[in-house]
């Protein structure tokens, strides 16, 4: 018999299958892991869920309702006008707030008469905010208060104007303060909602 034949008439070893089950149980966890890092580096670093306590945000947010918010674009560019943030309250920075942001570094803002006037480069006469978003008789609570805001200040307002404890108390913030912008209301499903700064007009941002 030729080694030819004989080589082609060896029987075929077949790995046991508790060799295969071992393989894809070891493949099975290292998926686990990986997803498990993957979402825990969008969770802490990219995402981060928050859900509403208060009333000081209503009507455009509900207490106990369910947010996503963006921690990555403000890594990117700087915050925008009417965008909503979540922020550390800056008297105790365990306590985080949800809070629209209005005014801008460098502005003048004064909440007088029942509504808010900015006052920035473009506009050195002052314009009053527009703000499409809030119940047409609603009024913003204010004693001729003027603020002027620095390099790195925000000015924010609840949109529960007379029940939200705001820039008008505290003062405003600074940008090291802000954890992110809402970018999708998750809950409830009937409200569901993914979010983007409103129009102001002639107001530039």
């Amino acid at each position: 018999m030729s080694d030819e034949q004989t080589n082609f008439n060896e029987p075929i070893v077949q790995p046991s299958r508790l060799r295969v089950a071992g393989a894809f149980l070891f493949e099975l966890i290292k998926v686990i892991v990986m997803a498990g890092v993957t979402i825990a580096l969008i969770r802490y670093f990219l995402f981060k869920p928050f859900y509403v306590k208060g009333a000081s945000m209503e009507p455009n947010f509900m207490d106990h309702e369910y947010l996503i918010i963006d921690e990555l674009s403000y890594r990117l560019r700087l915050p925008e006008r009417g965008e909503v943030i979540v922020f550390k309250y800056p008297n105790n920075k365990q306590e985080y707030f949800l809070k629209r942001i209005i005014g801008l570094p460098g502005e003048r803002v004064k909440v007088a008469d029942g509504h808010v006037t900015i006052y920035n480069n473009a506009h050195p006469e002052g314009v009053v905010v527009s703000e499409g978003y809030l119940p047409d008789e609603l009024i913003t609570a204010g004693d001729n208060q003027t603020v002027t805001l620095g390099v790195e200040d925000y000015f924010v307002l609840g949109d529960n104007r007379p029940n939200s404890f705001d820039s008008r108390r505290f003062g405003s913030i600074k940008k090291d303060l802000i954890v992110g912008k809402v970018f999708i209301r998750g809950w409830p499903l009937s409200r569901i909602q993914k979010f983007s700064a409103p129009s102001f007009g002639n107001l530039n941002n």
